[in-house]
């Protein structure tokens, strides 16, 4: 266990040089593309020692670092450290994803009348846009800035046709962190002609530590959701809306992850090798935020609280890491070294009127906000 390394003491933390303002932004290079492109690094911290880093490849959230209960500080994202292994070994961590977040069955939507093909890239479906999503983009930094609140705002436009999707897609991407702890990532799309849009951040948290060695199975989840959408044998919802009620997805009130999920015989559990539901807390995408989940690590005190403006949460407890993929410091990442808790609209909604609209006109602004709120448990 690489505890010197994972742990910094508040001491060192205060060490560090003051910001000039209570939230400061700075930039820096991180790597650069396999043709030479430089990658950038805006980093983003405020005076109670937390720090942010997001990277211009995939508009990414490369790091978020917290202090405990005790005052040590540890990355609770998982992520890599160089721009390489981003590259050679795409994990979605920390990354945005879009065109549309999530699955479409078979790749395919209508917009009056006019049928789609998308890119395929998982089996026979669409996920997260594609085989070159928004994930694997250079994204251009447009502002960054130091103040009351620190924020980045980086942007893409995906072309007509890109991935197989309709109309120019034009999208920003904002990371604001304050003084309370808030991290508030916002995302905003126009296009010039009817499209689809769901876009969202693939953060995969673990409140321990990313390189801490432990899984999140004993980390707290609440989610004030009274359904999920199940899903069939290539992860695309049936269309029902399933009570949770006496079932592993009941975290209705707070319940430790792995507590139902090792061993039921819950098929859905067994489709997914684990959680990979949306989690329905409203019907439709609302002008505020509200609470969609919270997650709390009874060992060290952190403890993480999302809103946002969007109707679903996906919940995917790191079913496909294997112990193959090395993370920040070299550690492995296994099955369940992870949650990712992901706003969103419900997975193939362009298929399933029951779900609501998925869809942009030219004149309207696509808007998902959301944001972690991290605090302490005493």
């Amino acid at each position: 266990m690489r505890t010197a390394l994972y742990f910094t003491t508040l001491a060192a933390a205060l060490a560090l040089p003051a910001a000039a303002h209570a939230t400061d932004a700075s930039r820096a290079p991180f790597g650069t593309l396999k043709d030479g492109t430089p990658v950038e690094a805006i980093t983003l911290t405020n005076s109670h020692h937390m720090r942010v880093r997001v990277i211009s490849y995939g508009a990414t959230l490369q790091a978020v670092e917290v202090p405990d209960r005790k005052g040590r500080i540890a990355d609770v994202a998982l992520g890599y450290s160089s721009i390489g292994d981003y590259l050679d070994h795409p994990n979605y961590f920390g990354v945005s994803v879009g065109r549309f977040a999530n699955r479409i069955r078979l790749g395919r939507f209508s917009i009056d009348g006019n049928s789609y093909q998308l890119a395929t890239n998982n089996t026979v479906n669409a996920l997260h846009g594609g085989v070159q999503g928004f994930d694997k983009r250079l994204w251009k930094v447009v502002e960054v800035a130091s103040g009351p609140t620190a924020h980045v705002t980086l942007s893409y436009v995906s072309p007509d046709g890109e991935e197989g999707y309709p109309g120019t897609l034009t999208v920003t991407a904002t990371y604001s962190l304050d003084e309370t702890n808030n991290l508030t990532v916002e995302y905003k799309a126009t296009t010039d002609k009817p499209t689809i849009v769901n876009l969202t951040n693939h953060a995969l948290w673990n409140l321990a530590g990313e390189g801490s060695g432990k899984s999140v199975d004993s980390q707290v989840l609440t989610i004030p959701a009274d359904s999920y959408n199940p899903v069939d044998a290539g992860w695309i919802p049936t269309g029902e809306f399933r009570s949770v009620a006496g079932t592993p997805f009941d975290f209705r009130k707070p319940m430790a992850i792995g507590a139902r999920l090792r061993d039921s015989r819950d098929p859905q559990i067994a489709v997914g090798r684990g959680y990979d539901h949306n989690y329905v807390v409203a019907r439709t995408v609302s002008p505020n935020q509200h609470l969609l989940s919270r997650l709390v690590d009874p060992a060290s005190g952190r403890v993480l609280t999302i809103t946002s403006n969007q109707p679903g949460v996906q919940v995917y407890t790191g079913n496909f890491l294997d112990g193959t993929v090395s993370g920040k410091g070299h550690t492995l990442y296994r099955q369940g070294d992870g949650i990712a808790l992901e706003p969103q609209i419900f997975p193939d909604t362009p298929n399933r009127p029951e779900f609501g609209s998925a869809r942009l006109d030219p004149g309207q602004t696509y808007r998902n906000v959301m944001t972690f709120s991290f605090s302490v448990a005493r």
